[in-house]
């Protein structure tokens, strides 16, 4: 029976990624073009007003989603393509491997990842792909002890076992047997790593290391909302809202699967 809980999320999803990719023919201005009407008002020609350049904050809005969302599932499946492997060699193998496996966990767990992704795009510089590709680095570890946790125990099971004492080498035994059995749980902490990438990446634009200017991004358009919070708070509430609403929808959509 599906739950509630996966039905809102979903929900939530589906509806912001339709915003996003219909974005070109929804959106009623072009998100990156200055005004003459600066801290605009919330009209029927700008919903949500403008901003300080006199951008259509509605719009800018609605293509932060295609930012979002491309950074976001984009640093999941990089996080996934390395932590998977690393997870799989190092649960079932164990032994010297395991140990190896584990220190290396260790060694980045033990680095705060906000800290991490900030010192690497100083260095890489801002933009899509380099942010991308941070995010994706820094939280491949979670991905990699969640699914050596899963094999640890799947290894030790009869069926397994079973295929062992059968003769079956032991990549065939990863993949006709382990692997199977680790995709609900990888399913899992792919959402989940989907929303921490995206409000991490906020948060780095929010502190002028994220997606370059005019590009729509949320996170930076809190940061440019931020001084005037008290004048025109929407600048900052609603592309605010906008992280919240997304990260919760994949937050409940990998909970739901992980039960």
């Amino acid at each position: 029976m599906v739950s509630s809980r996966l039905l809102l999320g979903l929900g939530i999803i589906v509806t912001i990624a339709g915003a996003g990719i219909l974005a070109p023919l929804i959106a009623p201005h072009d998100p990156i073009r200055t005004g003459s009407v600066f801290l605009g008002l919330p009209t029927s020609e700008n919903w949500l007003g403008t901003d300080d350049l006199g951008r259509d904050i509605f719009s800018r809005i609605l293509y932060g989603t295609q930012t979002s969302l491309v950074i976001g599932f984009g640093a999941a499946i990089v996080a996934t393509l390395i932590g998977v492997p690393i997870g799989l060699v190092g649960g079932y193998l164990r032994g010297k491997t395991d140990l190896v496996v584990v220190q290396m966990i260790d060694l980045f767990v033990a680095l705060p990842g906000l800290v991490l992704a900030l010192i690497l795009t100083a260095m890489l510089g801002p933009s899509i792909p380099n942010l991308t590709l941070v995010l994706g680095f820094v939280m491949w570890p979670t991905m990699a002890r969640l699914v050596r946790g899963q094999v640890l125990q799947i290894r030790e099971a009869v069926f397994v076992e079973a295929a062992r004492a059968l003769g079956g080498r032991d990549s065939w035994i990863v993949y006709e047997h382990i692997w199977p059995n680790t995709i609900r749980i990888v399913s899992a902490q792919f959402a989940i790593t989907v929303s921490f990438a995206i409000f991490t990446s906020a948060s780095l634009s929010f502190l002028g290391l994220g997606v370059p200017p005019p590009t729509p991004d949320w996170g930076s358009m809190v940061r440019e909302g931020f001084q005037f919070l008290a004048l025109r708070p929407l600048m900052s509430i609603a592309p605010g809202a906008a992280v919240t609403f997304t990260i919760l929808g994949f937050y409940l959509v990998g909970s739901s699967i992980e039960r």
